[in-house]
């Protein structure tokens, strides 16, 4: 994928987002128009600057946006959780809980692994929405399933593949994935992926999307920054944000972004799921970062969705003053698995 830096962000070069009523505004800047599922994606004229041009049409009154980059969340760089490492076999029975609750995993795909082997769900991953076999995040949705389902047993998921094996996505693919899941909206969403904006704005388009779906809760992470900085799609209200904890799960993960823009946070570091069957690996890891914060709070929330509405549920708990809050890191969701 073609990236370009522009304000410690990362854009598609010669491209910007729009909606329909953003077209006529642009066409003299306009190379080609590519339209489909809720977002157009305006190529760009040699020479214009996308950044320049969003900023120009806001000012319009316009929703638009460069297409930025986006990253899947397992990595901090220079330190222990750069990778995942072998793990021995976990022992783990799907047992015969069943839930109504839906997950939206959209992330590298899903594998074959014998917790959820002969599952409902599994049954209708297709190839196009299989895990990465290469790439230095491939196994990052097969792990993300592992945590979704042990800690929410008998939870449905439903797999879009967006990011590719190195964890790369960008928000058009993002937006179009989301427009198209309006049909038959999940009751939860689990987006371990995110970067920043090049003006530290809201992206108007990914908020759309994410806002139409009125009765998903969605959750993201809140990035391995280190830094208070605004993580998008975690920093938006209409998402519910999560930072990881350390292993003590007192203190924040030195790699966790936080802030007050973040609303909860789990237990990021060491954590064991399932993962590829290739290589060193036996279908087992341990990882850390984010990503896998936001697995378990989005299982809790899937879990306790069998019960009451997953945004009743939410809502209730993020508003009480009862419950316990970490300074800058929002609500503690402990890890229970």
């Amino acid at each position: 994928m073609e990236l370009q830096s522009a304000g410690e962000a990362f854009i598609r070069p010669g491209q910007v987002l729009t909606d329909r009523s953003a077209l006529a505004a642009v066409s003299r800047w306009t190379q080609a128009v590519s339209e489909a599922d809720g977002v157009c994606v305006v190529h760009l004229a040699p020479g214009v600057d996308p950044c320049e041009l969003t900023a120009e049409l806001r000012e319009q009154g316009l929703r638009a946006s460069p297409n930025h980059v986006l990253r899947g969340q397992p990595l901090f760089f220079g330190g222990p959780a750069s990778r995942p490492f072998p793990a021995p076999q976990v022992p783990h029975k799907p047992g015969r809980a069943r839930s109504d609750v839906v997950v939206g995993l959209l992330d590298t795909g899903v594998a074959k692994h014998p917790w959820w082997s002969g599952s409902d769900w599994y049954a209708r991953v297709g190839p196009e929405d299989a895990d990465a076999a290469e790439g230095s995040q491939a196994g990052h949705g097969t792990f993300i399933a592992g945590l979704l389902t042990r800690r929410a047993p008998g939870v449905r998921l439903r797999v879009h593949r967006v990011l590719d094996g190195d964890g790369l996505t960008d928000e058009a693919s993002v937006v179009r994935t989301l427009y198209r899941m309006r049909e038959r909206p999940p009751q939860v969403i689990n987006l371990s992926f995110g970067g920043h904006t090049f003006d530290d704005r809201p992206p108007p388009l990914l908020s759309d999307a994410i806002g139409a779906l009125d009765d998903t809760v969605t959750v993201a992470c809140a990035g391995n920054t280190g830094s208070d900085r605004p993580f998008w799609p975690a920093a938006l209200p209409c998402v519910v944000g999560v930072a990881a904890v350390d292993a003590t799960q007192q203190r924040r993960a030195p790699y966790s972004g936080y802030g007050t823009w973040v609303d909860a946070c789990a237990r990021g570091d060491w954590l064991t799921s399932s993962y590829l069957g290739t290589g060193e690996y036996a279908g087992y890891a341990a990882w850390s970062g984010t990503s896998f914060a936001t697995a378990l709070v989005s299982g809790a929330i899937a879990d306790a969705a069998r019960h009451e509405p997953a945004k009743k549920w939410i809502r209730s708990l993020l508003d009480s003053e009862e419950t316990p809050q970490i300074p800058d890191l929002g609500v503690l969701f402990p890890a229970s698995l």
